[in-house]
């Protein structure tokens, strides 16, 4: 089956690999853009099933971009995500032209949930089943949830198959309990919470997919990594 195509528009390059990462994990078939220019000129240039719109861009500001392409293809659907959630900011971006409004800091749970959302609205159908990865020597299996190597195989629950994505997405970078708690577990408002549920998590995920030296490496006082 054809991949859906989506183009972010985000001009942080942290933030603008994240977000296709996580889109290419959910099934999607992400394109990106660092311009409000380029972006545009993309987004008119082919088809896609929905356009991801920052609004601080430079040049041309997302919510100019929003206003041509609503102007340009009036069933575009189109999500603004955007650090400015003040209720002048969401309401200009209404008028703009858009579908949804999504604040930063966002869950990852929650932004897919409002993308299958705006999908289903423009007739797209139900959510695509995230893609098989590698995790170290495994092969995690999102749709049966189940991982497998050499000959062997362990279930898996959604929530340890989405930690494991989230680790490999960072491969090689510290993913705090913070960053677990907003992604995995779809907090939004996560400081001064104390709570052992993602260390809890973690021990029995290694043991499932155990092997020494283990591949998921805690660092102290900060979180883990994953370096398999």
């Amino acid at each position: 089956m054809e991949k859906l195509a989506l183009l972010v528009v985000e001009d942080e390059p942290a933030i603008r690999a994240g977000l296709c990462d996580v889109l290419a994990y959910h099934g999607y078939g992400p394109s990106a853009a660092e311009t409000g220019e380029d972006g545009l000129r993309q987004a008119l240039a082919r088809e896609h099933a929905l356009v991801l719109l920052d609004v601080m861009l430079p040049g041309m500001s997302g919510f100019e971009v929003c206003r041509r392409l609503r102007a340009e293809r009036p069933r575009q659907p189109i999500l603004i995500l955007t650090a400015r959630g003040a209720e002048d900011d969401v309401l200009e971006g209404f008028r703009a032209g858009a579908d949804d409004y999504v604040t930063k800091p966002f869950s990852v749970s929650e932004l897919v949930a409002r993308i299958e959302a705006l999908l289903r609205r423009a007739g797209h159908g139900t959510r695509t089943e995230p893609v098989p990865f590698d995790f170290g020597p495994w092969r995690v299996e999102p749709a049966t949830r189940s991982a497998r190597a050499d000959g062997r195989m362990v279930a898996l629950t959604r929530r340890e198959v989405d930690m494991l994505a989230l680790l490999a997405r960072e491969r090689g970078r510290i993913v705090s309990r913070r960053m677990l708690l907003v992604e995995v577990w779809g907090m939004r408002h996560v400081d001064g919470i104390e709570t052992r549920t993602v260390d809890m998590h973690m021990v029995k995920l290694r043991r499932k997919i155990g092997g020494e030296p283990s591949a998921i490496e805690t660092v102290r006082g900060q979180g883990y990594r994953f370096v398999g």
